[in-house]
């Protein structure tokens, strides 16, 4: 089974600076998405689609597949990930042949593991005909979520889910935005990823789902890195 893994690096950044080719532990962190796909070795190549000739630089030098600089219509703000993957999933299709499926890795999520790419692909190889999504444990449960109604407050599942023990209560989960995979016909015809009947990647809750959007996350990021490193004597 062929799948291309994706990874989308805009030059801009608003909250976080140049955050795709900052130094995260001595590396950029585009290389930290990067190196865990190819060290998964369950994907037919690694394509970064970028608009800045740096990042391109960056991620050739790490051994990412890099056709060109990504579209301008590409690199906007309102330019979204299926547009993106799509451009990706075209131009790959055009050089190489046919896939089986791609997946979409951000470079904001650092700390996912090889392993967990490999069980993407071994949960879509079982059922290709959905996509395949990321999810970790929710940190509040939709049950103790409340919403305004007028000047009070309402439980979203309403009063009468609100006040069980949190034993009792089905678990619930949320994207993590740690991996998409998707077969190219779906996407196509679907313009989406996040789909009925998508199947789920419980990972763990810890770093491994660390979505990177603000310099806090940033910082969370440095702080898993020092640790890691002084708990392996580094």
């Amino acid at each position: 089974m062929k799948i291309l893994a994706v990874v989308p690096a805009r030059g801009g950044s608003k909250r976080v600076p140049g955050k795709n080719i900052k130094l995260l532990g001595g590396r950029p962190l585009i290389n930290w998405t990067l190196k865990c796909a190819q060290d998964s070795q369950a994907l037919c190549a690694v394509m970064v689609s970028t608009d800045d000739p740096r990042t391109a630089e960056i991620a050739t030098q790490a051994g990412a597949w890099v056709p060109g600089l990504r579209p301008a219509e590409l690199a906007t703000d309102t330019a979204t990930s299926v547009d993106v993957v799509l451009h990706a999933l075209d131009c790959y299709e055009s050089q190489h042949g046919a896939l089986d499926g791609v997946m979409l890795l951000q470079p904001t999520s650092p700390f996912r593991s090889s392993e967990s790419i490999r069980r993407a692909v071994s949960l879509f190889k079982a059922n290709s005909s959905c996509p395949v999504l990321s999810v970790c444990a929710a940190v509040s449960h939709p049950a103790w979520c409340f919403k305004i109604h007028g000047d009070s407050l309402e439980p979203f599942l309403g009063w009468e889910s609100f006040g069980a023990r949190s034993q009792d209560l089905e678990p619930a989960y949320v994207l993590n935005g740690s991996i998409y995979l998707i077969s190219p016909s779906m996407l196509r015809s679907q313009r989406r990823v996040i789909l009925p009947g998508a199947v789920p990647l419980v990972m763990d809750g810890g770093v491994e789902s660390l979505d990177i959007d603000t310099f806090e996350d940033w910082q969370e990021a440095e702080l898993a890195v020092n640790a890691a490193r002084s708990e392996n004597g580094v």
